[in-house]
């Protein structure tokens, strides 16, 4: 769902505050935030937003020129991915330079007449949206520039003509140069945006890439493919099925949770202590995510905590969790009625419920009493560290959401109790 973005005066409002106020000429006049906040072919002297840090000073300078060698309007001898690479690496490194990434991809995306360098703009912008979010503050700007931009291809298109138009008017000779930079190169812009906008949404909840392990050229290129084709994490149950359609079309589960549950058994993971609620090494969680994500499980994996871990971010990435938002009140007003708990399972889509019946017969295994005197893990301690994967509390008010936890482990209890999963062995 789309959130109302902040207006248009709220944004100005908040430019006005925050930005860094250039100036030009001898006289050292104040630019305007209009120009600010447009496509700009030279370099800057200072950051575009206020800081005091002295490093972020200098760093925001050389990033600007990154972004204009990403984007085509700066020469370079790096290519494009090590472009980004170098750009992305700076600020997960340092957390100042994020909003000052954004800010300048904002200013370079405004008002800029050559349609390719435009589309660059907005892919180094979704390819940073996977590695971090902008600070609070800064998110409804953000939010509010590409909201902007969600059905905006044909203004777009109009608006690059007119300035043209008006630059050819001023420059004559510049003409044949201009006509051949509105051609269109590259996806539509809404296209970008839409890719954004969800990014957005997920990656101010989940706060991007962790781990100490710098992020990676093939991290890059995987981000920028996601845009076109959806990650099997963070997207919807339907839309992970649609991708498998031509690799496993007798498939009735998602390939990646069958996958990596798999792994967690076959490596040993009911026989090892703490399964579930000890993390896998967050740096080795990553590397089988991009390799999960390209349909890919390596032999190489030693420990069940990798795999366990990243089945739980799959679960909790989900788009719409695997017992959706419509159930939600329903299952914790049942969770002491293991009747009632099994009857809402029956009412769930049918995909949602094979997914949801397949995790609850895997969590049975685990909590077999010969399992459970090795892991640890009771069937109150699976339910603990499963509910939040399953279900989503919507409240903000702390009382509700710490009353409600409680109730959706007893929830998913009920149903690891109570729930026939028998039919589950023989489907895929």
């Amino acid at each position: 769902t789309l959130r109302k973005p902040i207006s248009q005066s709220s944004m100005a409002d908040w430019a006005s505050k925050n930005l860094n106020m250039h100036t030009q000429g001898i006289f050292r006049r104040r630019i305007s935030i209009s120009n600010m906040l447009s496509w700009n072919g030279g370099s800057i002297k200072k950051p575009m937003l206020i800081t005091s840090n002295r490093t972020i000073k200098k760093e925001a300078c050389e990033m600007f020129k990154l972004v204009q060698s990403y984007m085509g309007d700066r020469q370079t001898r790096m290519d494009r991915n090590h472009v980004a690479l170098v750009t992305v690496t700076k600020c997960w490194s340092m957390q100042g330079l994020r909003d000052e990434l954004y800010i300048q991809l904002i200013r370079q995306t405004t008002d800029n007449m050559c349609y390719r360098s435009l589309a660059w703009g907005w892919e180094l912008m979704a390819i940073s949206l996977a590695f971090f979010s902008p600070s609070p503050k800064f998110q409804s700007y953000l939010e509010g520039y590409i909201y902007r931009h969600l059905d905006s291809d044909e203004n777009i298109a109009l608006h690059i003509k007119e300035l043209v138009d008006l630059k050819n008017k001023k420059n004559s000779k510049s003409r044949k140069k201009r006509k051949q930079s509105t051609e269109d190169e590259g996806l539509p812009i809404s296209t970008y945006a839409k890719y954004c906008y969800r990014k957005l949404q997920k990656v101010a909840v989940t706060g991007g890439k962790k781990g100490l392990r710098k992020p990676t050229v093939e991290e890059i290129m995987h981000a920028r493919n996601a845009i076109l084709t959806p990650s099997l994490f963070g997207s919807s149950l339907e839309e992970i099925m649609l991708r498998q359609q031509d690799m496993y079309p007798e498939n009735k589960l998602p390939w990646v949770q069958t996958q990596l549950s798999q792994q967690v058994l076959a490596l040993g993971g009911e026989q090892t202590e703490g399964i579930f609620r000890i993390p896998g090494d967050i740096d080795e969680v990553n590397a089988l995510k991009l390799q999960v994500d390209q349909w890919r499980m390596p032999s190489s994996l030693s420990d069940p905590n990798i795999p366990a871990s990243l089945l739980k971010l799959w679960y909790r990435e989900l788009e719409e969790p695997v017992i959706p938002q419509q159930f939600y009140k329903e299952c914790i007003s049942n969770y002491e009625n293991p009747d009632a708990a099994v009857a809402v399972v029956q009412l769930l889509p049918e995909l949602n419920r094979l997914v949801l019946c397949y995790l609850i017969h895997f969590l049975q295994i685990f909590a077999q009493p010969s399992n459970v005197g090795r892991t640890k893990m009771d069937v109150n301690n699976l339910a603990m560290v499963m509910a939040p994967n399953c279900l989503r509390c919507q409240s903000d008010d702390p009382r509700v959401i710490f009353e409600n936890t409680r109730k959706e482990m007893s929830f998913l209890r009920m149903l690891i109790v109570h729930l026939d999963t028998s039919f589950i062995k023989g489907l895929v």
